[in-house]
């Protein structure tokens, strides 16, 4: 995933399909872009589920520079649980990115050259995607206010989004939302196996125009389907987290 996705939904979406007891005010976006403030569902210390509001792209709680967290908007499923930036998070701080659809973007041959495609994944039935993801709280002093930011795991990519893109975001059902949300697991081999690909099954994707490529292009237009090439390329673009 490279780091593109949809909030087309209502804040009430997140209370009754999450069912979240809190939930900011919104607006809804065709093309968020890592640095933005995205809606994120996590589970407080007292156990209530709640949404709120954090920039994308994670700064860890031992961060000397906040501008680290440009790097970690993407954290890879393989090492998340032993990586430095990850670690403390993947054990502790674990959240959902509710999404209306994702974009990827496929080398393709076109004209003689090789450009970009861009490709909308969404859930076939047209309700959000559960984007697993990590959240940090960092501020810079004792008396500094805090920052809270956050990251999408991802994993290999399924059969849907192989020759789109080898990796996509791990997209995780309904009856696996309170193992990973739970502040109280913390076992690896009961996290571990939920950061696999999801099933191709209810998932549906088309190739989009490229004015997504552009962050500051918005609306509902991003998602339409357009006419694509359909000469993939072997190149790749890559997850930013390490």
């Amino acid at each position: 995933m490279c780091g593109r996705y949809v909030v087309a939904y209502d804040p009430e979406t997140l209370v009754a399909g999450f069912s979240v007891l809190r939930v900011p005010v919104f607006p809804k976006r065709w093309n968020v872009a890592p640095q933005s403030e995205v809606p994120v569902v996590y589970e407080t210390r007292e156990g209530e589920r709640i949404a709120e509001l954090m920039r994308w792209g994670l700064v860890p709680s031992w961060a000397a520079d906040p501008a680290l967290g440009a790097r970690l908007n993407n954290a890879r499923a393989e090492g998340v649980f032993d990586k430095p930036s990850f670690r403390q998070a993947a054990r502790r701080r674990r959240c959902l990115l509710p999404a209306s659809g994702f974009y990827e973007w496929q080398p393709v041959t076109a004209g003689g050259k090789v450009v970009k495609q861009p490709w909308f994944v969404s859930a076939s039935d047209g309700q959000p995607l559960a984007m697993a993801g990590l959240f940090e709280a960092w501020r810079a002093g004792p008396e500094a206010p805090w920052l809270l930011t956050c990251c999408v795991v991802t994993c290999a990519a399924n059969a849907l989004m192989a020759p789109i893109h080898d990796r996509m975001p791990v997209l995780l059902a309904p009856r696996d939302w309170a193992t990973w949300l739970s502040r109280s697991v913390h076992d690896t081999e009961a996290l571990a196996p939920l950061l696999a690909p999801a099933p191709v099954e209810g998932l549906q994707a088309w190739p989009v125009s490229r004015a997504v490529s552009r962050s500051a292009n918005e609306g509902p237009e991003l998602v339409r389907p357009q006419a694509a090439s359909n000469a993939p390329n072997n190149g790749s673009c890559r997850d930013r987290g390490r």
